[in-house]
């Protein structure tokens, strides 16, 4: 005979709450404990229009609608978290929140002083422990060092992990393939081709490979040099489109030539009209801004397929912050555009032209490119415009929604970044924005996605990556 397990009783942290409002709700069957001291930290960081601001206040919404016309006693047995009338019936948790309404009396060891909040929680633990010897009480907090003085004082600590998107990012999609050494052996019988402007494609019977996802990038390595996208897949078939060429100088993209075979494959979805979202992971040096720059400028200067092209990204500093900076909007942002910079002087600088026409070149891509702050994004609707979101990996999954929702109809957006640097506090390479886009639309037929491997900056940097 197996014994019950016991039920949980989880102590929030205020970063818990500030990261994820929902996390109230997704502890399934078990209770939840908010200490007074969070609600104290909670109605302190309420003001502002940053996102933890807005996420402070949607917590206090959660708790008001909880504790509406609930009496003393009601609130001391605890307030049914499925008694909330916004929860979907299909996540509905079934434990109680409770609220301290009480002093604990429990003192921390001498080797902890001070009185901070931190340890006001660490001691309220330590009395739920006493109180309730016959449940596990776990401390859940963002904060690393918070957890690593719940463990010394004997207290079970974790990390919230439910907005984990993966397990481990080795798991993420790479949006490229390799096929079987005997794909073309084993799928002759039931394979057709054809040409369709200027395109050749081959229907195979099945899938290519066994998880297979609109717009996947397939390669073979039998000598051929054979690139290929999945352009269509049905319940018994699959539809291959060979890629374009874009490693021939006649076939080069504002100038750009692809080096390797990740960055053929990425002008390949950038170049697609019929790809609405484009996102790019790569170590730095791989080329994502100037690929992405290059297919804009292509598509709208050349193919006039869009107005204007807009970049933008999330302002966190590398190093300490420099300060408020004067200017306009587009002055503001301009010292966290370098990359926009750097790349759009290598795409204007060309060889056969002078001083005069690189200047009158680098004024008219100016007049199409337009940079913008994310703090002015919400409410807006971008129609047949080429968007880039730089540094995507330091954004949230909500902020992630609210600029993926901007788009309107024509329009196109390029989501660039590193998962292997981010600088948001509380979000790691699981947790990230770009993670979440990047495993949500894979199987959406009108988006791609591409991992560039290698960096081509220069020799020095990609030794420094290696060896660093």
């Amino acid at each position: 005979m197996t014994d019950k397990p016991r039920q949980r009783l989880f102590v929030l942290d205020t970063n818990v709450l500030m990261h994820d409002p929902v996390s109230l709700f997704c502890f399934h069957e078990h209770d939840v404990f908010i200490p007074m001291v969070v609600l104290e930290e909670l109605d302190a960081a309420k003001k502002g229009l940053s996102e933890v601001s807005r996420n402070v206040r949607q917590v206090s919404r959660f708790l008001d609608d909880l504790i509406d016309d609930a009496d003393t006693a009601a609130i001391e047995n605890g307030l049914e978290l499925s008694s909330l009338k916004d929860t979907n019936e299909a996540v509905k948790p079934h434990g109680r929140l409770f609220l301290q309404t009480h002093t604990f009396t429990e003192n921390l060891p001498e080797y902890l002083p001070g009185k901070n909040a931190d340890n006001s929680i660490l001691a309220i633990t330590l009395s739920l422990q006493k109180k309730h010897s016959d449940r596990v009480i776990s401390l859940v907090s963002k904060d690393i060092n918070l957890r690593i003085k719940a463990r010394v004082l004997g207290i079970h600590a974790e990390d919230y992990s439910s907005d984990k998107v993966l397990d481990d990012v080795d798991l993420l999609y790479h949006g490229m393939d390799k096929l079987p050494a005997d794909f073309w052996n084993d799928k002759s019988d039931k394979l057709t081709s054809w040409q369709q402007d200027l395109r050749t494609l081959y229907k195979v019977s099945g899938t290519p490979v066994p998880e297979c996802y609109p717009h996947q990038c397939l390669y073979s390595e039998d000598g051929s040099g054979f690139e290929a996208l999945v352009a269509k897949m049905d319940a018994d078939s699959t539809t291959l489109v060979v890629a374009v060429n874009y490693y021939k100088e006649n076939n080069a993209v504002w100038g750009v030539n692809a080096r390797n075979r990740e960055q053929n494959f990425a002008l390949n979805l950038l170049m697609d009209p019929d790809i609405d979202l484009v996102t790019i992971l790569g170590v730095a040096g791989s080329g994502k801004t100037l690929l992405a720059l290059a297919a804009g400028l292509a598509q709208t200067m050349d193919s006039k397929l869009y107005r204007e092209i807009i970049i933008t990204r999330v302002t966190v500093p590398l190093g300490e912050d420099i300060g408020f900076l004067p200017g306009t909007e587009e002055e503001k942002m301009a010292p966290w555009m370098g990359a926009l910079l750097d790349n759009l002087e290598v795409l204007t600088n060309s060889s056969g032209s002078g001083d005069w026409e690189r200047a009158a070149t680098a004024d008219l891509l100016n007049k199409r490119i337009k940079i913008r702050s994310l703090n002015f994004m919400r409410g807006r609707t971008f129609l047949n415009r080429y968007i880039i979101i730089d540094e995507a990996q330091n954004l949230t999954p909500k902020q992630m929604k609210t600029l993926i929702t901007r788009t309107g109809p024509g329009s196109k957006m390029i989501c660039l970044g590193n998962i292997a640097q981010i600088d948001t506090p509380y979000l790691s390479e699981t947790t990230s924005g770009l993670t979440y886009v990047v495993d949500r639309f894979r199987q959406w037929e009108h988006s791609g996605h591409i991992t560039l491997r290698r960096g081509e900056r220069s020799r020095l940097a990609d030794f420094a990556s290696e060896i660093l």
